[in-house]
């Protein structure tokens, strides 16, 4: 995945939409999601957020974008980890149990990266 490709998991906004994206385990957040945390943690009253029937599709369109992108930072990461493990011969049976799917479907959803 491309370095400027790499998004807030939680606000889907573009690494250069934002001041800091801090990177976790497949995730990142940025600064402004950072400092939204700040203010639920020290009990500050949050920011209304207009519900969904209230967007227009565009803004739907848009939201739905951010969040698949998001999506694929994480299936990049899951597929990392599921390689370091086969490299160190875990079973399939223990990826896919903790994968919460049967051996079968991790075998058949992460084979083709070996």
């Amino acid at each position: 995945m491309s370095e400027s490709l790499v998004r807030c998991s939680f606000c889907g906004k573009l690494r250069d939409e934002v001041d800091r994206l801090i990177a976790g385990p497949g995730v990142f957040i940025c600064n402004e999601c950072v400092g939204l945390c700040e203010q639920l943690l020290s009990g500050k009253p949050m920011p209304f957020f207009p519900p969904l029937d209230g967007k227009t599709d565009d803004e739907l369109l848009a939201d739905m974008a951010r969040i698949e992108s998001s999506r694929g930072q994480v299936e990049v990461a899951v597929q990392d980890r599921v390689l370091r493990l086969r490299s160190r011969a875990v079973t399939w049976a223990r990826i896919g149990e903790a994968l919460g799917i049967s051996r079968q479907s991790a075998w058949e959803r992460f084979s083709g990266e070996e």
